[in-house]
């Protein structure tokens, strides 16, 4: 048996295991499920919430097996689902009349949409609602189309998901290729791996000396060229081109009661003051 082969059934048998387990836990009737849930609304019962949780573990399993085609451990898509439970439980209002589940299924599904985004790919690939929207939908729309004959079925997959061309075009291109290790042997028989043929671009050690002992140069040079301005020049010049974070024009206006505009003009001749002391490194400040 390959390693693949003893993993998967590895985990059969623990999923296998874990469906007898939570088949131990009845159903709650509506009476019952609504007087746990006000127990631990109202008085934080934790045996309460527990009790709720466990009896709804088997829909979470069910919720999970639709995302199997995103070639995810199940049992891990059952844990990111169970969170989704938990915080559903937390969040219930049973005042409402709904069900626990029914109210539940969007956090369940929502922790397991977020669960199989971050792990498809090493690069981010559903930071917006659009892009989260096409990850899920984007296969099933389109063979929709293709199904009923669509000419153009990427131009109406854009349309049904309210997106653009581009952006189905950027979906598919990203779905088409996952990510591949760079240790994985490139042939059966061969050590050799991806990440041996890629070129080493870091400086040498000799370089790396030089550059820290050049910044270090500089850094004098600059803490001496300041001391020949006066002390607001210093301040504009500190918090406008040196600092992190830079304040705006408006905000050092503020602080000296003057106009925007003469700010600017302080910022220029001090610029100007630097230039005749460092030469052409002050090219470096105002980059």
């Amino acid at each position: 048996m390959t390693e693949k082969a003893l993993s998967l059934a590895v985990a059969s048998d623990t999923l296998e295991y874990y469906m007898r387990q939570i088949k131990q836990f009845k159903l709650l009737s509506r009476e019952d499920e609504l007087e746990l849930a006000n127990r631990y609304r109202r008085f934080g019962d934790l045996e309460a919430a527990q009790r709720l949780i466990c009896s709804n573990l088997r829909f979470v399993v069910k919720i999970a097996h639709e995302y199997r085609g995103y070639g995810m451990k199940t049992l891990d898509l059952i844990q990111e689902g169970n969170i989704g439970l938990m915080m559903a439980v937390k969040k219930f209002d049973p005042s409402k009349g709904l069900r626990l589940i029914s109210y539940a299924v969007w956090w369940i599904k929502a922790y397991i949409n977020n669960f199989v985004i971050r792990n498809w790919s090493l690069v981010k690939i559903g930071t917006t609602q659009a892009q989260k929207k096409l990850f899920f939908k984007l296969n099933q729309v389109q063979r929709a189309f293709e199904k009923l004959g669509d000419e153009y079925p990427q131009l109406e997959t854009a349309k049904a998901l309210d997106v653009s061309v581009e952006e189905v075009d950027e979906m598919e291109r990203r779905l088409g290729g996952r990510d591949t290790s760079i240790d994985v042997p490139l042939t059966e028989d061969s050590d050799y791996t991806l990440l041996e043929t890629l070129p080493d671009t870091r400086d040498n050690q000799e370089e790396e000396y030089i550059e820290r002992e050049r910044e270090a140069t500089l850094t004098m040079k600059v803490k001496d060229a300041l001391q020949h301005l006066n002390d607001r020049e210093r301040t504009i010049i500190t918090s406008r081109i040196l600092a992190e974070h830079p304040v705006t024009l408006q905000e050092l206006a503020d602080q000296y009661q003057v106009s925007r505009e003469r700010i600017r003009q302080l910022e220029s001749n001090a610029l100007k003051k630097l230039k005749s002391v460092l030469g052409a490194e002050t090219a470096l400040l105002t980059a």
